[in-house]
């Protein structure tokens, strides 16, 4: 039997006007994700993507359709749902800490309760012993971080997030994948990330969903049925990814199909687009690194 949808968006359109004219940012978009799962969506810029993370944020709720999550009307922001933006945001002149605890501003915790909360959610993204520095103190990575745990500390049933590392140099941005996908693996909490990265949307998510150029549609929805931790230099992802490359390219019609995998006696090179099987496994992953990055 089929899990209920956590996230329920159907019939979802977005209309804005720009000078007077009539522009669809979105159109006829359904959408239904389990709890627990790592949704993706990728597509090109000015596709809707941001604007469909803010409809199910509660951010934005001028739309056709309805969104409902856990079976009620998303009718604006709710503690139950958090964001984290490609920016941190964080204010410059408050510490990490108290940065971090503006997530619980209006949560019903004591004091001491929301202290525990925040010294959890900052060792969890790897910033124990930045407590007490400012922004200006940190690196990019370690600001987006900070916005990461901002994110997750009142415990959200579902953190959105609106291209988290598309503003941090290569290097930065693979560890912090790395770390995010640490994290909804030990938080077990639905996240859905919006990226006009392929390599990252195929490497984080449980499904991608690819979006068409304006106006605003879903085109196909590609399942990535590996385990987690995932190996980026792996044949299967690498077949997934250029399925969804093509997909994006209009090169083909349908979905890579999983194959067979051939025995290791005597083994042909991978096709460009096919699915891979065959899952992989390997050690966990340490603990999350506390180095500057």
């Amino acid at each position: 039997m089929t899990s209920p949808a956590h996230l329920k968006i159907r019939n979802v359109t977005r209309r804005f006007n720009v000078n007077g004219t009539a522009l669809t940012a979105l159109d006829d978009v359904s959408l239904d994700i389990k709890a627990g799962e790592f949704v993706t969506i990728v597509g090109a810029s000015g596709c809707g993507k941001s604007t469909l993370l803010r409809l199910g944020a509660g951010l934005d709720v001028e739309h056709d359709g309805v969104i409902e999550h856990g079976g009620r009307r998303v009718d604006g922001p709710s503690l139950d749902r958090g964001i984290v933006f490609q920016e941190p945001r964080l204010f410059p002149w408050l510490t990490v800490e108290r940065n971090v605890s503006l997530g619980l501003e209006n949560a019903a915790f004591s004091k001491a309760e929301k202290r525990e909360l925040v010294s959890e959610q900052i060792a969890l993204v790897g910033l124990s012993g930045f407590e007490k520095a400012y922004p200006h103190q940190l690196s990019g990575g370690m600001a987006q971080r900070a916005g990461i745990a901002r994110g997750l500390v009142n415990r959200p049933d579902v953190l959105f997030l609106d291209e988290p590392f598309g503003a941090l140099d290569a290097i930065t941005k693979a560890r912090l994948q790395g770390e995010l996908q640490q994290i909804w693996a030990a938080e077990k909490i639905t996240m859905v990330l919006v990226t006009h990265d392929v390599d990252e949307a195929v490497y984080l998510g449980d499904r991608v969903v690819i979006m068409s150029p304006r106006p605003g549609r879903i085109r196909q929805i590609v399942p990535v049925d590996l385990p987690h931790p995932r190996e980026r230099t792996s044949p299967e992802l690498a077949a997934i990814r250029n399925g969804v490359l093509d997909i994006l390219n209009g090169t083909t019609g349908e979905a890579p199909k999983p194959v067979t995998r051939p025995s290791a006696a005597r083994r042909p090179a991978a096709s460009a687009n096919p699915i891979h099987a065959a899952h992989r496994t390997k050690p966990a992953r340490p603990a999350f690194s506390t180095t500057e990055i």
